[in-house]
């Protein structure tokens, strides 16, 4: 869609879970998402995603930087952080980084952290990729639960919200056609259930913007 002066503009960051490794363009989760917005007639142009297969936290705030941005954003998600787990960072190192992302997606929602949507991590354990690699699903689920609370507590001290999507993630398991080819990243389908999970959080966010 081309963009209108008008149009609600929309800034997705993350890693692999938004860049939407393994599947097409138009079935990532800020697409499908804006694709919705738009069939229950709002304006709103194509996501701006910045997200890169394999970005910790820290990661991402450089590619931030690397970025012409241009705010204020109508709307700004972010989802980060299975990245800095998968490799072992400390929850509390995470929260440091957390803390400025938070602080930097307000800033590019013009100062409002009300704009600010916060998906949770997934759970990576209940996929084949980690039976493959040895990895043990409750250990891998402890830890997430661990970052993610770190995430929550964050992102309600400053007054911004918070969508799990979390218990979809271990609800779709490694259920057929829940997985992409890799076993690892959500396909298509499992991304659908996030963005009618997402959707109604998201429509209230820009309907606030004129209230």
């Amino acid at each position: 869609m081309t963009a209108t002066a008008d149009a609600c503009r929309f800034l997705a960051l993350g890693d692999s879970y938004t860049i939407g490794e393994g599947v097409c363009a138009r079935e990532r989760w800020p697409q499908q998402v804006t694709e919705a917005l738009r069939e229950e007639g709002t304006c709103i142009a194509d996501p701006l995603i910045i997200a890169v297969t394999g970005w910790t936290s820290d990661e991402l705030a450089c590619g931030m930087q690397a970025v012409a941005l241009q705010p204020p954003y109508d709307l700004v998600s972010l989802c980060i952080g299975v990245n800095d787990q998968y490799r072992g960072r400390d929850p509390e190192a995470y929260r440091e980084q957390l803390t400025r992302l938070l602080e930097r997606a307000s800033m590019l929602a013009g100062g409002r952290p009300r704009q600010v949507m916060v998906v949770s991590i997934p759970d990576w354990g209940v996929t084949p990729f980690a039976r493959e690699h040895a990895h043990d699903a409750t250990a891998v689920g402890a830890a997430l639960d661990r970052y993610n609370a770190v995430a929550r507590e964050e992102v309600l001290r400053i007054g911004a919200h918070w969508a799990d999507i979390t218990s979809l993630s271990r609800a779709c398991g490694d259920a057929q056609g829940m997985l992409a080819d890799d076993s690892l990243h959500p396909s298509a389908a499992q991304y659908r259930l996030w963005a009618q999970r997402l959707l109604p959080l998201a429509r209230t966010l820009l309907a606030q913007l004129r209230s």
